[in-house]
């Protein structure tokens, strides 16, 4: 009852406040749109914590950036950020402040060449044919020069990203120490990249064991979790080498993996990318797009989530405003 209480009086006041006779208004948007701006005006610590899970999927990761540049413009809180792979590029570029301009600049120029120096011809041909592993070095140093040499406890929020140690199998969850090797961890391809040496670990990929964060993000903070998603359309995929084979096998591991964690998570954006390949790195700006326009069509539904979830704080807050 007090919640319908609330709603009815949130649509009342600010219909008498804001009220024109030449529109026909929703009431369901107005309230919403009232007690979203209630809801901002909560202190942090009087409102439930607001974590978001940034998935992997390669190429098609960069739609996180669209989706956080939306959330951004809207207004929600972001109390913590935790990635896989490409997410967890985006998730440290976007908790080290970097600015979005720059991030789309990324994505404009985005190819292997950034990951790995022998990303070419010469270097595909020694994969395929010689017992030999690509460096992802240059990756970490793409990283620390864009963000500067950062550690985690550097950043302006809390953020973590998860890898796989290959030896053990085991899930590692990176929130302290240098950013740039961790983040170069958790998107060092297996069977491409030769693993990165990182205090007795020998670190792959992090979509091979936790694709979508979602419980990394409430390790962190989040009380409500909304995940970010990429996923991919595994029949539009050509195979036709070894890399393309190796690519598709992690990538639906990788979504195998995440139906439990989209179901521990309060609120879904899943970015309509599936005809990007994942390793189609020219087409990240336009995957960004798409999850621009995905995070808009959503975005009112995920404040009337957070809301609902929050609305024992805003009556808090409501009853001592009275």
């Amino acid at each position: 009852m007090k919640r319908l209480a609330l709603a009815a009086w949130a649509v009342l006041s600010l219909g008498m406040a804001r009220a024109e006779p030449a529109y026909q208004y929703n009431q369901d948007a107005i309230a919403r749109d009232f007690l979203w701006l209630e809801f901002q005006d909560i202190p942090a610590s009087a409102r439930p914590k607001v974590g978001v899970a940034l998935s992997g999927g390669g190429a098609r990761g960069f739609a996180h950036v669209g989706v956080m540049e939306v959330l951004t413009e809207n207004g929600f809180p972001v109390d913590c950020l935790a990635g896989t792979s490409m997410g967890a590029v985006v998730g440290s570029f976007y908790a080290s402040g970097v600015p979005f301009s720059q991030l789309w600049k990324i994505g404009q120029n985005a190819s292997f060449s950034l990951v790995s120096k022998d990303f070419n011809s010469l270097g595909l041909l020694s994969l395929l044919f010689a017992d030999k592993l690509l460096s992802s070095e240059k990756m970490e140093n793409f990283i620390n020069d864009n963000i500067g040499r950062r550690t985690f406890e550097e950043l302006r929020i809390p953020f973590a990203c998860t890898a796989m140690d290959i030896k053990t199998g085991e899930r590692i969850l990176f929130t302290e120490g240098p950013l740039a090797v961790a983040v170069r961890s958790s998107m060092n391809l297996p069977g491409i990249f030769k693993p990165v040496h990182y205090r007795h670990r020998l670190l792959v990929d992090g979509g091979v064991a936790d694709n979508i964060p979602v419980g990394a993000a409430r390790q962190l903070c989040g009380e409500w979790v909304l995940a970010s998603v990429s996923s991919g359309d595994y029949g539009a995929t050509e195979l036709n080498n070894v890399v393309s084979y190796l690519l598709q096998t992690m990538d639906i591991r990788g979504e195998k993996l995440a139906a439990k964690a989209l179901a521990d998570s309060n609120f879904i954006i899943d970015s309509n990318v599936r005809g990007i390949n994942f390793a189609d790195l020219s087409k990240s700006y336009e995957a960004g797009i798409i999850g621009r326009e995905a995070a808009y069509r959503r975005v009112g539904a995920a404040k009337e989530s957070l809301i609902l979830f929050s609305l024992d704080s805003i009556m808090e807050k409501y009853d001592k405003d009275r």
